[in-house]
């Protein structure tokens, strides 16, 4: 390895984030999802989330990407 560490998206952080800032409809809506299942597959880690859902939630969320992650030991 190259000595950096691994990291994941902490979607329990993404949740808490997103709860004290919107519904799960309104963030679903503001992704282009029709019905707000789309985004709750994202945050419970059922689907995948690609680099470009992860740059538009961290700029409707108002953080910097590096904050929507988490060291993984």
């Amino acid at each position: 390895m190259n000595g950096l560490p691994k990291k994941t998206v902490d979607l329990k952080k993404l949740k808490q984030l997103r709860k004290a800032r919107m519904s799960l409809e309104e963030m679903s809506r503001l992704l282009g999802y029709q019905s707000p299942n789309g985004y709750y597959y994202l945050e419970i880690g059922r689907t995948k989330i690609t680099a470009e859902q992860l740059a538009l939630i961290a700029q409707i969320l108002h953080v910097d990407i590096e904050d929507l992650f988490t060291v993984v030991n």
